[in-house]
């Protein structure tokens, strides 16, 4: 089965617009890489929730070899500003052990 690693991202209201386009213009590049399945982006609904980044790979050693690339680099290189962000949130990382789809 995949690996999946989530990315909890609380994002200030002013900065969701910034935030999501940023993604889509990265889309098309992390879509390369080896190993790699599928990414979402996931819009919160409610006020207190975050944004949550899935990205699905082939292995936990597709997603570390994405990690230390030339586009890893390119893809943090120029982040929204600290005030863009509240406190919490982080990165958690999963096995799919059960997967259904239509």
């Amino acid at each position: 089965m995949s690996f999946v690693v989530n990315n909890r991202v609380f994002v200030k209201p002013d900065y969701h617009e910034e935030f999501e386009q940023r993604f889509k213009v990265r889309a098309s590049e992390v879509d390369k890489q080896p190993g790699f399945i599928a990414m979402r982006v996931l819009r919160p609904l409610g006020n207190q929730a975050p944004y949550v980044v899935e990205v699905e790979w082939e292995d936990q050693a597709a997603f570390r070899n994405w990690i230390g690339s030339d586009d890893f680099k390119r893809a943090h290189a120029d982040p929204l500003p600290k005030e863009a962000f509240n406190e919490g949130g982080g990165i958690e990382q999963f096995d799919i052990v059960v997967s259904a789809s239509r």
